[in-house]
């Protein structure tokens, strides 16, 4: 016997060659399935890994804070003492029956009443801009530079604009008009113009809304209106108005909750003086100018309640309703 023989004798037996001449891979016991990636318990787990960090950032910086919230809100702390003494339901208590802290409500009225002309305006503008019409991407871009402005900025412009002897009282004087009377001197006066500068900032955001939802409309239904001798009108009432149904829900949502939680022109152009301070300044001044982060802090609670009490209505009575227009 030769030596090749001898070595081929030696040889272990192994996995059988194929007939191209390569070695089968062996896929497991016999008569089992090859295993894939899809089976594989590690890509069940995937997902959640790819959630590890956003679920750690949200926990760590919403859901801890408003435990903490909740939890001070039981307490007589005053954001720098080591010690929390309970005091039970008192702080909320003090909410509703100490009229100057229960007053503050009030003034989201003017707020509220200026969402109402704000989500008007918008919507106009929206409904003319989004047809052919000259100039409409300079009209457009008016009307969304406000929203582009900082607060701060804001609330020092008109402060100047409003003052005695400033911008308003120099244009009225151009048309003989009385210009004695202090715009931010009064709480009726100071809380109207205040009003009147939200809603010239948050116009273009509710614009940009109204003009997205309406351009999403497919062409054909305009095209079928006009052929069928609709007006601009019916136009609106009948194919704009049901398409932003939804647009028009989240903007009504969004103006209740911010006339309740207004902060930055109230608080950079009068400080809250003079009848002007709102639910959020009030809260701010407890917390670090009187130090009763306790009351703050349930101040903060029955804001985030009553937002969520009024979302919550405005979806039951307003459901969300799946629109087919085509």
């Amino acid at each position: 016997m030769t030596e090749t023989t001898h070595r081929a004798a030696a040889r272990p037996a192994g996995p059988a060659a194929s007939s191209h001449g390569k070695t089968a891979t062996p896929t497991g016991p016999p008569g089992s399935p090859p295993r894939s990636w899809r089976s594989h318990p590690l890509r069940r787990a995937t997902p959640w890994l790819f959630l590890v960090v956003p679920l750690a950032l949200l926990i760590t910086f919403t859901y801890v804070p408003v435990g903490n919230m909740l939890y001070y809100s039981f307490t007589d702390w005053d954001g720098v003492s080591p010690t929390r003494n309970f005091t039970g339901v008192d702080n909320y208590q003090q909410l509703f029956t100490r009229p100057e802290l229960f007053r503050v409500f009030f003034v989201s009225f003017y707020y509220l009443a200026a969402s109402v002309v704000q989500i008007a305006i918008a919507l106009y503008f929206a409904t003319v801009l989004s047809f052919d019409l000259r100039f409409r991407n300079f009209f457009k871009g008016i009307l969304f530079f406000p929203y582009l402005i900082n607060g701060v900025a804001i609330g020092f412009v008109f402060l100047y604009f409003f003052q005695d002897g400033g911008t308003l009282d120099s244009v009225l004087s151009w048309f003989g008009a009385d210009t004695g009377h202090a715009w931010l001197g009064d709480p009726e006066s100071a809380n109207t113009s205040l009003a009147g500068v939200s809603v010239w900032r948050f116009t273009g955001l509710n614009f940009v809304l109204f003009l997205g939802a309406i351009q999403s409309i497919p062409g054909e239904l305009y095209e079928a209106a006009q052929l069928d001798g609709a007006s601009r009108w019916q136009q609106f009432r009948h194919i704009i108005a049901p398409s932003i149904k939804p647009i028009l829900s989240l903007s009504i949502i969004l103006a209740v909750s911010g006339s309740l939680a207004v902060f930055e022109i109230p608080y950079i152009m009068t400080g809250g003086a003079t009848g002007t301070s709102t639910f959020v300044i009030q809260t701010v001044k407890l917390a670090f100018q009187f130090n009763k982060t306790g009351l703050a802090s349930a101040a903060a609670v029955v804001l985030l309640l009553i937002i969520l009490l009024i979302t919550w209505i405005q979806r039951r009575l307003v459901p969300d309703e799946r629109v087919d227009l085509v």
